[in-house]
């Protein structure tokens, strides 16, 4: 059983034990993920401090929290951008690295190939006969009928769309967003939100989503939480139906409760999450 978080109340502890209950059957497709006292840290800046999680197969978690705080350097550590300074990145009970193959990775920027059209951007790399699958794929987002336009002609919230198409072509049973709506208008946003926790539904992939956004985390989670200075602060059960009702009482409640979570720690001006590169073999959906 992975350690709790130091400081949780036995409220989030509460939560924290009711996330770790067996998920619907549709939904065990998805990679279970464990870390295991992870630490990153670039020279003498440690990011990331003794972090421990287990996330359930098909579990849809979002992780928020201030600028800086760690939150997409521990989505790195779990893609193999980076490498951990200490602890264990593990899919069940073997290494994550394993899991590159079933894993795609989404960014905020769509980074499709302007020279090639929809189709090919979405069965980019793949070999044999892929085409109807990335028809299938686009379907799936909604844009079969664009399947032979440049990207050029598409809008922001539909070319993250043929990115999402680009992912679901490989069947990922892990997909890593890291922001991939944080560029887009509030109705295009919600229209994504919506798109992505249908898939999410319908494919059965283990999600991790970062965001700076809590009411997108409340909306669409099961789970969120909050990095608070290299550490995990919060770790809240959204125990709520779905769809989800926007603007309902229940809702808006934990979004406070993540919000003022967020704001009784004092701010201050961050320092950019460091990164170093490393060689992947992570397949890409942008």
């Amino acid at each position: 059983m992975p350690a709790l978080a130091p400081g949780l109340s036995s409220e989030q502890r509460r939560c924290r034990m009711t996330s770790l209950k067996q998920q619907p059957p549709h939904l065990l497709r998805g990679i279970p993920l464990a870390v295991q006292n992870l630490k990153k840290a670039f020279g003498t800046r440690e990011v990331l401090k003794n972090i421990d999680l287990h996330i359930p197969a098909g579990q849809f978690v979002a992780i928020v929290g201030r600028s800086g705080c760690g939150k997409s350097t521990l989505l790195r550590l779990l893609a193999g951008l980076d490498k951990p300074t200490e602890g264990h990145l593990l899919a069940g009970s073997a290494s994550l690295d394993d899991a590159r193959e079933d894993t795609r990775l989404m960014f905020q920027e769509a980074r499709l190939l302007p020279w090639k059209k929809i189709i090919d951007n979405v069965g980019l790399g793949l070999g044999g006969d892929w085409r109807p699958q990335a028809l299938e794929a686009l379907e799936a987002v909604g844009l079969a009928e664009r399947a032979n336009e440049w990207p050029a002609a598409l809008s922001g919230g539909q070319k993250q769309r043929v990115a999402l198409a680009r992912a679901l072509i490989h069947k990922p049973r892990l997909l890593l967003l890291d922001e991939p709506l944080g560029a887009l208008d509030a109705l295009t946003r919600i229209e994504m939100q919506q798109l992505i926790e249908k898939l999410w539904g319908q494919y059965g992939f283990t999600v991790l989503l970062v965001t700076h956004d809590v009411s997108e985390a409340v909306a669409i989670a099961d789970r969120v939480i909050l990095i608070e200075e290299g550490q995990i602060g919060l770790d809240l059960l959204v125990d709520l139906p779905r769809p989800r009702a926007r603007g309902s009482h229940r809702l808006s409640a934990l979004e406070a409760e993540v919000l003022n979570r967020v704001l009784a720690i004092p701010g201050s001006p961050p320092d950019p999450e460091p990164f170093s590169p490393l060689p992947t073999q992570l397949r890409w959906a942008n």
